[in-house]
């Protein structure tokens, strides 16, 4: 492989700009797509060069494998990154980008084929010797032996699809009467989502722990792990809070489960950047799957290692060998990720797409806020509700606490609801603070009720969207109001019990 000069970036937002960004520091120029309702977006104004994908639904621009080889062609690219989401783990499409000619930088073709399908992916670690939650090694289809097969892996289950990811195709069961709706349904999301509608049944652990291990590996068979992150703090299946190392996770386990780790990447020749995911309960983990590309929340490691992933996926698919060795990975303080979406927790977290009437992003010591918007930007309806990623690093995980909450304090995005607070409710929780988190966090400790009961519904829209106006007068403590008392809860860590 030879030196890249020219990368197409095959994604939009955040994490094109968060490419973009890297390519600038190996003085690479950049080609950013866009769908025409994405025109205006950051990534389009900050690369070199940009081009439209036409008008339309995702699959008619970001998930376009024709146009984007077209476009990577017609700009003369000698190399395409896919970010995250859309196509950045189909087999097909880096099949393409490497037939055309053109430097993937994600995994090889095989590696992806070998660990997209959830099936498969369970045999591989398994092989490594990683413990796998008890399920069907097979496909199962909506009959009496599916529910045979739920009776011998025991209830609760989870049914999965086989292909795809990102919390969607899964659905827990807790009865047998309801196994077979829940397949056919699932089924039915999963052809919709991913165009392939396997699915397979595994034992639902409750009240566990996510886990992840960040890995890297070159061409020449080195591999590295950066560590963990934990991603408990979650909805729908899909996270909200990041952050690494795990409150929950020892260095004996981290080295234990990180070499097993390494040794599933080794085994099916895994090259660039890749995620293990596990659960994790009482002291034991259980395979989950690998995401064959870059993750959303690779900044709370880049944080507490130093490292530049991005950067270093680029090194590597130039053909450079790894940086780093493990003994070059230490993990130095604590750091929290806050996803910030356009999305309504009072409302189910519903998306709430607009126009960003202003802005105000935090900034300082230890603090980094990951985004593509600005003031006047419409965000698109049609794409994930994530505006940015606030990212603070701390010596240790309760100063990476305090300096998250005043960050978000700082933050003020106005022109729709946000989650913000949310995550400062979140933030001031006790057994947050304590460290005790789980996949069911947010129901256990009732933190959309705790929400509702604190402020009224004008005043909760009004802090959701960040506003801070002389206008917005709130009561004072003469009218026995809580705000003041809230806020020294939630500054001391006592918001909720």
């Amino acid at each position: 492989m030879s030196e890249l000069n020219r990368l197409l970036i095959a994604n939009r937002g955040e994490i094109a700009v968060r490419i973009i960004r890297a390519a600038k520091m190996m003085e690479m120029d950049t080609i950013a797509v866009y769908s025409e309702q994405d025109k205006h977006s950051m990534h389009s104004r900050l690369a070199d060069d940009a081009k439209s994908l036409g008008y339309g639904t995702s699959k008619d621009t970001y998930l376009n494998i024709d146009k984007l080889i077209k476009l990577a062609e017609d700009c003369r690219a000698d190399a395409i990154h896919p970010g995250y989401g859309f196509l950045s783990e189909r087999a097909d499409f880096a099949q393409r980008v490497v037939d055309a000619g053109f430097s993937w930088v994600g995994p090889p073709v095989d590696a992806i084929k070998k660990l997209g399908g959830k099936l498969e992916s369970r045999k591989i670690a398994a092989e490594a010797g990683i413990p796998v939650t008890p399920g069907t090694d097979n496909p199962v289809l909506p009959d009496q032996d599916a529910v045979q097969l739920a009776k011998e892996i025991g209830f609760p289950i989870m049914v999965k699809a086989a292909y795809g990811g990102g919390g969607l195709g899964m659905q827990v069961v807790r009865d047998e009467d309801e196994l077979i709706s829940a397949i056919k349904r699932t089924s039915k999301q999963a052809e919709s989502a991913f165009g392939r509608s396997e699915i397979f049944l595994e034992r639902f652990v409750e009240k566990t722990r996510h886990i992840e291990f960040q890995f890297m590996a070159d061409s020449r068979g080195n591999v590295v792990h950066l560590g963990e992150r934990e991603c408990s703090i979650q909805r729908r299946h899909q996270k909200l809070i990041e952050e690494a190392p795990s409150p929950a996770i020892n260095e004996e386990e981290r080295e234990r489960v990180g070499s097993l780790v390494k040794k599933l990447a080794k085994n099916v020749g895994y090259v660039n950047a890749g995620t293990a995911e596990f659960l994790y309960k009482d002291g034991e983990f259980f395979f989950n799957e690998v995401n064959a590309r870059l993750q959303v929340e690779h900044p709370v490691t880049e944080m507490v290692t130093g490292k530049d992933l991005v950067v270093e996926q680029l090194r590597i698919a130039s053909g450079k060998r790894l940086s780093w060795r493990q003994k070059d990975i230490q993990i130095k303080g604590h750091a929290i990720e806050m996803r910030i979406n356009a999305e309504d927790p009072l409302n189910n977290f519903n998306p709430c797409p607009g126009r960003v009437s202003n802005s105000v992003l935090p900034v300082g010591f230890g603090v980094r806020f990951d985004t593509h918007i600005y003031n006047n930007y419409e965000v698109p309806y049609e794409y994930d509700s994530l505006l940015g990623k606030l990212i603070v690093h701390g010596e240790n995980r309760l100063q990476a606490i305090y300096r998250a909450y005043y960050a978000l304090s700082e933050l003020a995005i106005t022109g729709f609801p946000t989650n913000a607070a949310f995550h400062r409710v979140v933030l001031a929780n006790k057994n947050f603070h304590k460290g005790n988190t789980s996949t069911s966090f947010i129901e256990e400790n009732n933190v959309i009720p705790y929400i509702k009961e604190a402020f009224n519904r004008r005043v909760a829209a009004a802090f959701l969207t960040g506003i801070r106006s002389s206008k917005m007068i709130l009561p004072n403590r003469s009218q026995n109001s809580n705000w003041k008392d809230l806020g020294r809860r939630e500054s001391s860590g006592r918001g909720l019990s």
